[in-house]
């Protein structure tokens, strides 16, 4: 195994702990943290392993963080609806 790939499972790892432990926020702040320290790793473990492993990663990475990717793709979708249709 590589290191990208071990730094991968550890990310994981911190990141099921992380979620086990109570919060005011409902974890956004240890999202935000996971995200930003997640996507370097992502890269690393793409450019090491190649893009299937990269994907593999990344489906694993958008499991744990689900909301805030649910929350991307509302957003999106309201962006791509509002431009789509324009008064006038």
């Amino acid at each position: 195994m590589t290191w990208s790939l071990a730094a991968a499972c550890g990310w994981a790892l911190v990141a099921n702990l992380l979620a086990m432990l109570p919060s005011r926020d409902n974890h956004w702040r240890r999202a935000y943290v996971l995200i930003a320290v997640g996507v370097p790793i992502l890269g690393w473990v793409t450019y090491e392993n190649g893009p299937w492993w990269g994907l593999g990663v990344l489906v694993a990475a958008m499991s744990v963080l689900r909301w805030p990717v649910i929350y991307l793709g509302r957003w999106l979708r309201r962006t791509v609806i509002r431009s789509d249709v324009e008064p006038g």
